[in-house]
């Protein structure tokens, strides 16, 4: 083989190296989602927690739950509508949830909107 095909050679698999993508901590997707927030009154989560109203805790939907692969990971959520934000903590599994959607403790859901609203537009990521 002559020297500049090494050389091209090498110089393409230092390129593909750095251009491959890295996983994020612990294999977290570090992408936002949106879709409805709604809440529900908590107790023992598909997690195996079992949680108070006031603890701030989520539900995911099925197809992200994975069947725990997200327990007591964090999520950052916007209410898109008012720009409000909170942190809460995945502990629960959500079927009934479209695809992005979350749902909400009583005391999460509040941080972001009023109850009475019963669903909000929001983003959310984990963190």
């Amino acid at each position: 083989m002559s020297r500049f095909a090494v050389v091209a050679f090498l110089f393409a698999l230092i390129v593909a190296v750095i251009a491959a993508p890295s996983a994020t901590p612990a294999g977290i997707e570090k992408r936002s989602r949106t879709g409805r927030g709604t809440w529900f009154e908590v107790g023992l989560g598909a997690c195996g927690k079992t949680n108070k109203d006031s603890d701030k805790i989520i539900a995911i939907s099925s197809n992200i739950y994975h069947g725990g692969k997200y327990c007591d990971k964090k999520v950052k959520i916007k209410n898109t509508a008012n720009g409000k934000t909170a942190t809460a903590t995945v502990r629960d599994e959500c079927p009934s949830c479209g695809s992005n959607d979350i749902d909400m403790s009583p005391s999460l859901f509040e941080e972001l909107g009023s109850l009475d609203e019963g669903v909000l537009k929001v983003s959310w990521d984990f963190k």
